[in-house]
């Protein structure tokens, strides 16, 4: 089984008619990976606390259709957070955000991982609001002595970060350490300040840098370096696409922990994941069928 934990929230995504609307979508990044795991055939669960709101309700349905597990989820009064992305003509999305009082923030540590779980995978928010994000910092320090596979997914939302600097000494030196591979954007690497070859040295033992239309590349701790192109699509918005990418690497690599990765393989699907969310509105990752 994969873990991921994380928000869960609701975006309101623009539309062009009536003037000014706003649709509900579920979303969050971690929301994202689970709902991609789950569509890509994976035992998947998420770890998260979420609202027993009307938004809250909806959010886990969605999980639930996708075959995602629940059993690790907390529930609470609290409102769900809710996201305001604005799209850049090329499809790209920025957000703002609503997370005063919340109930993914509240999150607290669960008891130990089910032995079953081979994967763990964290990311966005969930790494910035407290107290849920020492809690999720927990869980990652925990699991990860145990020899869990760990993906770290910062997926940098500026406007949440008050505190530019220590966010990024945290990523560095309390969170980077635990996790086997790091994915991220290239917005997120400019963000961050960093190279491959720093974070490596960190402690994860591949690198993973989504980049737009240019596709991704990997860099090992063995030296090695893979790329692979992105699909052309007709792009309706980018919105989930890197959470995808999450997923088809978690998927790909938790199920041959033992033997050499096939990075050009990984990354090949992992692109072809990421394209055809790409083609729909909103955070609508793939089935595997459509693979």
């Amino acid at each position: 089984m994969i873990v991921v934990g994380g928000e869960a929230l609701i975006d309101l995504v623009p539309v062009a008619r009536p003037p000014g609307a706003l649709l509900p979508r579920p979303g969050g990044g971690p929301y994202n990976t689970a709902l991609a795991l789950g569509r890509l055939g994976a035992e998947a669960a998420f770890c998260s606390r979420v609202s027993a709101d009307g938004f809250g309700e909806s959010l886990l349905s969605g999980l639930r259709a996708a075959g995602v597990d629940l059993s690790l989820v907390q529930r609470g009064p609290e409102p769900t957070t809710l996201a305001v992305p604005s799209l850049a003509p090329d499809g790209s999305a920025s957000y703002g955000f609503y997370v005063e009082g919340t109930a993914d923030r509240l999150f607290t540590l669960p008891p130990t991982l089910p032995a079953s779980v081979r994967a763990l995978a964290l990311g966005t928010c969930s790494l910035v609001l407290e107290p849920g994000a020492s809690a999720y910092e927990a869980l990652l320090r925990r699991e990860s002595r145990r020899g869990l596979l760990t993906l770290l997914d910062p997926n940098i939302r500026p406007a949440l970060i008050s505190e530019p600097v220590a966010y990024r000494d945290r990523f560095l030196t309390r969170l980077l350490p635990h996790a086997s591979v790091l994915k991220l954007s290239e917005e997120d690497a400019f963000w961050l300040g960093g190279r491959p070859r720093d974070w490596l040295a960190a402690g994860p033992s591949a690198v993973v840098l989504t980049r737009g239309a240019a596709g991704l590349t990997v860099w090992t701790r063995e030296g090695a370096e893979h790329s692979a192109p992105a699909r052309r699509v007709a792009v309706a918005d980018t919105i989930g696409a890197g959470d995808t990418v999450s997923a088809a690497l978690l998927h790909r690599l938790s199920g041959a922990p033992d033997r050499a990765v096939d990075w050009p393989d990984v990354l090949a699907y992992a692109a072809h994941a990421a394209a055809l969310t790409c083609t729909r509105a909103g955070a609508e990752p793939p089935y595997a069928a459509e693979l």
